[in-house]
């Protein structure tokens, strides 16, 4: 009779930390979506337009990055007179950089593919992660670089995983990582945002992005739903 007890106390406990957990992982990601506009406005998000700069070596290299959300992105570099670019679709990806000595257009590796994909989604996985097939753990609390912050696993649909760094104080994500398959290795990528601004559509965005190249990007404008033609993400030479 007291085994039966302990044991029923046991799955009550359980059952409570479960809910306690799952009522702050909850918690988490409302504030953060607050924090950044609201899922409401991020959920009208459907076409972006950005213009940035990358400085390399003392020169201001122009990046325009196209996305229509869950169907394209292209990043497009504009340099020594060439047009360089990199497209990810549902359907592949294909990358044309001349000024690295490509003769034509290529196709990206499955790796490659995959790992693009899973950014097309603008609105971010952690909107309407549930109904989106995610799952979205608290790993618990950690201090990266004097910020402290909350640590989330995201397990998407597809099964791969992305961890967030959410800023205790701010609710913003200030860290992404991420594991990439990267010349038959895989290797781990972070990215670090900072400088958010809202936009006038109500949501706020990072303006630096940093771990993703060999320099910081910096974002100089951002264009919210504006009409991006099929044409944008054609192979082209």
């Amino acid at each position: 009779m007291k085994a039966l007890k302990f044991a029923s106390f046991a799955l009550i406990a359980l059952f409570l930390v479960s809910f306690v957990n799952a009522q702050t992982v909850d918690e988490v990601v409302t504030k953060h979506l607050d924090a950044i506009g609201g899922a409401a406005n991020w959920k009208k998000v459907n076409t972006m337009k950005m213009e940035a700069n990358i400085n390399v070596q003392g020169n201001d290299i122009p990046v325009t990055i196209y996305q229509v959300n869950n169907k394209a992105t292209k990043s497009e570099i504009n340099f020594q007179g060439t047009v360089n670019y990199n497209i990810i679709t549902t359907e592949g990806g294909w990358k044309y950089f001349p000024i690295m000595g490509q003769a034509a257009p290529e196709a990206l590796s499955d790796e490659e593919i995959k790992a693009g994909q899973n950014q097309l989604d603008i609105q971010g996985e952690l909107v309407d992660y549930k109904a989106k097939g995610h799952k979205v753990e608290l790993v618990g609390k950690e201090t990266v670089d004097g910020i402290e912050g909350y640590k989330l696993k995201v397990t998407r649909k597809n099964g791969s995983q992305v961890n967030f760094l959410i800023d205790a104080k701010t609710f913003y994500i200030v860290r992404a990582t991420a594991k990439i398959s990267a010349n038959g290795q895989e290797i781990e990528q972070t990215s670090i945002m900072s400088n958010y601004t809202k936009l006038p559509e109500g949501i706020f965005v990072p303006m630096t992005l940093e771990g993703v190249g060999p320099a910081p990007i910096v974002v100089s404008k951002i264009e919210v739903n504006p009409k991006i033609e099929d044409a944008v993400f054609k192979v082209t030479q």
